[in-house]
Order: structure tokens, then C-alpha cells, then sequence
């Protein structure tokens, strides 16, 4: 089986925290260790206890030298004993590693994780048009939206998307980087309750989308400070 080529890259504030979180959400531990690797069934989750480790994306590949060329125009390239590091406008990491992710993982066809339906990772930016540039550096290609939108969303056909939004599009806390859920009117209200039952904390319970003015969507956030938005469409 070919690994996935993308996975979500927590820190923690201690590595029983952050399975102790995970695992309230019914993910599953597919490495205990070195690397610690977890899924909701969709997609693939490294917590890494590193005291430098930073909150954002994995992306492996054997040879990154052509991607590295034009990188170096936008952004400021670290290198790291296994690839390369390099910011963006929205100040999330990206880790280019060099090789695949060696895991015996199949997506399943519904996420078993409580968090519901993925939806990809969301990132607020100062500069869509050049983070957009560096996403399709990496082999992002835009599937909907554009920079006069102030939205726009991308994929490099793995199961992590990449939604991209301009300063004051979400009237809510924007923790970046944040993974999207999107449940529905009728479940995201189930999830919710499931999640305050399991003593999962609620960073932000979000009206601002209700006419009634009740609690639909949540923003959540583990013990490394990746966000949650758990919302219903």
C-alpha cells in the first residue's frame, strides 16, 4: 500500500494529554511511538512531543530539489535532519520530509473518530495570493473559490484539503492551523453534546451563524493548540 503523502502534525503539552484527548474523540492509535501516529479513520495525525515541534502539515516525498527552487523565493527554508522546514503567511508549519511515511493505514469509507465528517485544514492568511502560490508549489491545485472571494480551497489528492481564508472572513476564534468538520444541521448538535458528555473542552461555542441565536457549531482545541471547528455545514 502507498503511505499517504500528507499528515497533520500536532505538538503537545505532554504526550498522555494529548492521547488522553484523542482518545475521548475515538480516534486511533495506530503508532504508540517514534512516531506517534493516530486516525479518525480519514486521515493520519502525528503528535509529536518534540519541545520544538510547531502545529502544521507533514508532507513526504523522496526529492523536494524542484519545489525547493521556487520556495526559496517566497519563504525562508530551514533544513532538518530529514527534509526541510519553511513558514507561511498564515504561520503554520510545513515539514518537507524526505521519503514516505512507512504505516499500515487504509482510510475507512465513514471516520469512526467523534469529531464527524473531515473537511481539511483551515488556514487564515494575510497573503492568499502567496500562500496560494505556495501550496500550489507543493502540489496543491485549487478546486474552488478565489483570492477576490476571500476563500479558497485546494487539494494534492490525498485526504488533507487546504482551505484558505483572508482576515476578517470568520466571525469567530481562528486558531491556525485549524481541521474543519462539517456534520450537518441535525448531527453537529449530537456531536456536540457527545463531546461535552466525554469532558472534551468547548473554546468557543459559536451562535453567530443561528438566527435563534443557539449553539450550532463549536471550536475545540487540543493540548498542542491545533483548532476544531466542528460545525454543521
Amino acid at each position: 500500500m502507498k503511505s499517504p503523502t500528507t499528515i497533520i502534525h500536532t505538538p503537545t503539552n505532554g504526550l498522555k494529554n494529548s492521547l488522553d484527548f484523542y482518545q475521548k474523540l475515538n480516534y486511533k492509535i495506530l503508532s504508540e511511538s517514534s512516531p506517534t501516529i493516530l486516525t479518525d479513520g480519514k486521515f493520519l495525525l502525528e503528535i509529536n512531543p518534540d519541545r520544538f515541534a510547531r502545529a502544521g502539515v507533514k508532507i513526504f516525498k523522496s526529492d523536494w530539489a524542484k519545489e525547493l527552487s521556487k520556495l526559496a523565493k517566497l519563504t525562508k527554508i530551514t533544513p532538518t535532519k530529514n527534509g526541510h522546514l519553511l513558514g507561511t503567511p498564515t504561520g503554520t508549519r510545513i515539514y518537507l520530509i524526505d521519503g514516505n511515511l512507512e504505516i499500515d493505514f487504509k482510510p475507512s469509507e465513514k471516520p469512526f473518530g467523534m469529531t464527524g465528517n473531515f473537511a481539511g485544514l483551515s488556514l487564515e492568511t494575510t497573503d492568499i495570493n502567496k500562500s496560494m502560490e505556495i501550496w500550489q508549489i507543493l502540489g496543491y491545485e485549487k478546486t474552488m473559490g478565489a483570492p477576490e472571494q476571500g476563500w479558497m480551497a485546494f487539494s494534492n489528492g490525498s485526504d488533507i484539503g487546504v482551505s484558505l481564508m483572508t482576515p476578517n472572513a470568520c466571525p469567530h476564534l481562528f486558531f491556525n492551523p485549524s481541521l474543519t468538520f462539517f456534520n450537518g444541521k441535525e448531527n453537529n448538535p449530537i456531536i456536540i453534546d457527545q463531546m461535552r458528555k466525554v469532558g472534551i473542552p468547548i473554546a468557543e461555542e459559536v451562535t453567530v451563524f443561528n438566527k435563534e441565536g443557539k449553539v450550532d457549531n463549536v471550536i475545540i482545541r487540543d493540548p498542542g493548540g491545533y483548532g476544531f471547528f466542528i460545525f454543521n455545514d
